[in-house]
C-alpha cells in the first residue's frame, strides 16, 4: 500500500521504467558473469564480483550515445557493457586470467538479450492490464540498449506500451531530464505519472523534468522521503498494486 504523501493529478501517460520496475534479475551479476568466467577457467567469487560489478557501473558513464548513426549503435552498445564488465574483472583481480576479454564477453553480453536471466515480477501484467483497459497510454523510459526490445517481447510485454525509449537510443540517460521530455511529447509533463525504482534516477529525475512521480520500492521498507522538502515528498509503493490504489483515489 503507498505511503500518505501529497496527492497526484489524474495521468494521461504513465511511464515505467524497465529493470527493477517491470521485471528483475533471477540471478546476481556476479553469479552469472562467474559462472562464465568458470566455463574459460578463469575461477572468482560471485560476491566479489557482485560488488566489483556495482563499483564498476556506478562508475561508468551513462549508457547514451549522442549523435551516433542508428548502424554505429549496436557496437557502441556492446562496447559499454563490456567496458564494465572488464573493470569490474579487474576490480576482482582477475582481468589479466583471461586469454581473450572480447571473445569472452561476447557470449555473456547475448545472454542477457535473451529472457532466461529475467523475471517478470507478478504484480507487473494485472497493473498493465488494468492501465490499458482504462485506456491511459504507457511507455517504458530506462537506462538500456537495445536489447530491451527483444527481453520486452519475450516477456510479453510489447502489447501494452505505445513506446519504448532507452538512454542508448535517445543519447540521454536518467535522471538527464532530455530522455523524460523526448518520451512524453507531446503530453503536458504535469500530466505524465512516472513509476521507477531509483530515487535518483526515476524520482529526482521524473520531478526535475516536471512529471508526477512514484517511487516503487519493492523488496525494500517504505520509508520517509529523503528529504523534508514538500516536493520530494513523493507517494511510495511496494509494488504496482499501490499505483493501482493511488489511481483509484484519484479519480474518487
Amino acid at each position: 500500500m503507498p505511503v500518505p504523501m501529497r496527492p497526484l493529478e489524474p495521468p494521461q501517460l504513465i511511464t515505467l521504467d524497465a529493470v527493477g520496475t517491470l521485471f528483475g534479475l533471477r540471478e546476481s551479476v556476479g553469479t552469472v558473469y562467474g559462472r562464465f568466467a568458470a566455463a574459460v577457467g578463469v575461477q572468482v567469487d560471485p560476491g566479489a564480483l557482485d560488488i566489483a560489478f556495482f563499483q564498476a557501473f556506478k562508475a561508468a558513464p551513462p549508457c547514451a550515445f549522442p549523435n551516433l548513426e542508428a548502424r554505429q549503435r549496436a557496437k557502441a552498445e556492446l562496447q559499454w557493457w563490456q567496458g564494465v564488465a572488464a573493470d569490474t574483472f579487474r576490480r576482482a583481480g582477475v582481468l589479466d586470467q583471461f586469454a581473450d576479454f572480447d571473445t569472452f564477453f561476447a557470449p555473456v553480453f547475448a545472454y542477457y538479450a535473451t529472457a532466461e536471466p529475467w523475471c517478470l515480477y507478478e504484480d507487473v501484467l494485472p497493473a498493465l492490464k488494468d492501465w490499458q483497459a482504462q485506456g491511459i497510454p504507457l511507455m517504458v523510459v530506462s537506462n538500456f540498449d537495445s536489447r530491451l526490445y527483444g527481453i520486452l517481447e519475450t516477456l510479453g510485454l510489447v502489447p501494452f506500451f505505445k513506446g519504448v525509449w532507452i538512454s542508448s537510443e535517445v543519447g540521454a540517460a536518467k535522471p538527464d531530464r532530455l530522455i523524460f521530455e523526448r518520451a512524453v511529447t507531446p503530453y503536458a509533463t504535469s500530466q505524465v505519472w512516472h513509476i521507477g525504482d531509483s530515487w535518483e534516477e526515476d524520482v529526482l529525475g521524473a520531478q526535475g523534468a516536471g512529471l508526477q512521480a512514484i517511487w516503487l520500492r519493492r523488496d525494500r521498507p517504505l520509508l520517509p522521503a529523503p528529504s523534508p522538502s514538500p516536493r520530494l515528498a513523493v507517494p511510495q509503493i511496494a509494488d504496482l498494486t499501490g499505483a493501482q490504489v493511488i489511481l483509484r483515489e484519484t479519480a474518487s
